[in-house]
């Protein structure tokens, strides 16, 4: 019984947006409510206010954005919220996407004023493939920005969502004076003056309280009501079952910069939110509730803590209990490994743990042993599918600049590329290294971790190449593989997996390669095994 109340504990959910949204000004505004920090910090942190928990990358706190998903854990109201703040910026998204593998539901942040923005239409996306309930958060209520219904249609449109709201504004930027929470039906005042810590609020149990219109004044009394009105004639009532089957997304309202909101977002999360959901396997479901232990590793981070050179693979627990100093299979070495301090995250401060269960994301201590994708279970021979390496779209050179630091260069090259901070190459032709990534600011997030984690330096040097194929054959055209190495030899690299990989010039060659060879299959993604 402890086992299965446990898991119905677990929230598991990771926040996405555009950047700038305010996703990781909420993440910390959901820790100062859940009391895992006194005091919230900023993402674009100076010498006064306090940098964010989420960000504690050098480099995130210098540029004032997220470039890696952070991990951090509290317990609200008796059930234990594990949330994972995922990067905005569009460079970053593969590590977004493996995630989202992760989490068992998800918040939507979007700017008030600018409304649906491009990156989280390709992030909500995914979410809708994969069928992950989805809950929106309107930010920056305080700001003037576009009229609420205006941006609920917005969402509906360009994300392909049927929305209904759960809280709703009184008001937007210097006319904004509160929130009503239809979900509880109560009303709550704006008061921006703490913007830091937990403060009191005004609230009112009822719209027809006679002191609201004292404090809001008459005429936005009156047009709550309406809206009120509005909204009930127009959206569809609320229902969890169409929540978690991804056929109804609940909208909130508020500022998660002056905490307003956010209380009310992290009451209802916790009540209509998922508990850990199975996932697919290669052979069956997984469902949490089973005795057996199974999980994956959908991130590794090297250098979390760089006094210690440490590095972790990050595990979603899938099934059963993980417990400490307990042999578990890694299934693609068919090798079994026993981890005697694995650890529970707080961004980058952990903590040993003896024992986690489903929906927890556990960090073990790694020598090289993991890759991402990794399953990893009691016994079973199981593989855990969709966390795939997708196709690069920059690729460049990279030089050493320091032969007398060859070996610090290598290994942070190894390292950071199993990371998944982006992909190498080694070309046949000259062996020479290629980098390849979804973004261009990766290059720069690379040379700086090189030369702060592992004292190696380096440069980028351009290389004209489209995009990069998987390539595999049928055993039996063998002559037809053996001319396209030939022809195409000085195009052909390898992957640290050693698979073969084309680097297309164009899209023209591309096409035309495909069409010349078609014995031969050309793959966007690394699993395709």
């Amino acid at each position: 019984m402890e086992f299965l109340s446990e898991i119905e504990r677990r929230r598991t959910f990771g926040i996405i947006s555009h950047p700038d949204a305010g996703k990781t000004t909420l993440t910390e505004k959901l820790l100062l409510y859940g009391g895992a920090i006194q005091e919230a910090g900023a993402v674009k942190s100076n010498k006064v206010k306090k940098g964010a928990a989420s960000d504690f990358m050098a480099i995130e706190r210098q540029r004032g954005i997220s470039v890696a998903t952070s991990v951090l854990a509290f317990i609200y109201k008796d059930k234990k919220i594990n949330i994972l703040d995922t990067p905005g910026h569009k460079d970053f998204a593969e590590d977004t996407f493996r995630t989202l593998t992760a989490v068992d539901s998800v918040i939507v942040v979007i700017d008030v004023a600018k409304g649906v923005e491009e990156q989280t239409q390709k992030l909500v996306e995914v979410c809708r493939l994969r069928s992950i309930p989805i809950l929106v958060f309107i930010n920056k209520l305080d700001r003037e920005g576009k009229d609420a219904f205006e941006l609920m249609d917005e969402v509906e449109i360009k994300l392909g969502l049927t929305v209904t709201p759960l809280t709703f504004p009184i008001g937007m930027g210097y006319d904004f004076r509160g929130i009503y929470n239809i979900w509880e039906e109560n009303l709550e005042l704006f008061n921006p003056d703490d913007k830091q810590r937990v403060s009191e609020k005004i609230k009112f149990r009822s719209i027809n309280d006679e002191n609201l219109k004292l404090n809001i004044g008459v005429k936005q009394t009156k047009q709550l009501k309406e809206d009120l009105e509005l909204i009930s004639g127009v959206y569809p009532k609320f229902n969890v079952q169409n929540y978690l089957s991804g056929d109804l997304q609940p909208v909130f309202f508020g500022s998660a910069l002056n905490n307003f909101g956010v209380q009310e977002l992290l009451d209802c999360f916790i009540e209509i939110a998922p508990k850990p959901r199975p996932k697919g396997s290669d052979m069956r479901i997984i469902y949490p509730t089973e005795d057996k232990f199974t999980g994956f590793v959908f991130k590794i981070h090297a250098n979390m803590d760089p006094k210690h050179r440490d590095r972790l693979a990050f595990i979603k627990i899938v099934s059963g209990k993980f417990e400490r100093n307990i042999p578990y299979l890694n299934v693609r070495q068919n090798k079994k490994f026993k981890f005697s301090s694995p650890n529970a995250f707080f961004a980058e401060k952990k903590q040993i743990i003896d024992v986690s269960f489903p929906g927890d994301i556990v960090g073990l201590h790694d020598t090289g042993n993991f890759k991402i994708g990794d399953t990893l279970t009691t016994g079973e021979k199981i593989n855990f599918k969709g966390i795939p390496n997708f196709s690069p779209e920059h690729f460049r050179y990279i030089n050493n600049t320091d032969p007398m630091k060859a070996k610090q260069l290598n290994k942070g090259i190894n390292q950071l590329m199993d990371e998944g901070v982006a992909q190498l190459f080694i070309l046949n032709i000259n062996n020479r290294k290629v980098v390849g990534t979804v973004g261009a600011l990766q290059f720069e997030v690379i040379q700086y971790r090189l030369l702060h984690e592992y004292g190696a330096k380096c440069n980028f040097e351009n290389l004209n190449v489209y995009k990069a194929c998987w390539v595999s054959r049928e055993e039996s055209e063998n002559n037809e593989f053996e001319e396209f190495k030939r022809v195409k030899q000085k195009f052909l690299a390898k992957d640290k997996q050693n698979q073969l990989v084309f680097l297309a010039d164009s899209d023209f060659t591309l096409r035309m390669t495909i069409n010349k060879y078609p014995s031969l299959k050309f793959y966007f993604t690394s699993e395709f095994k």
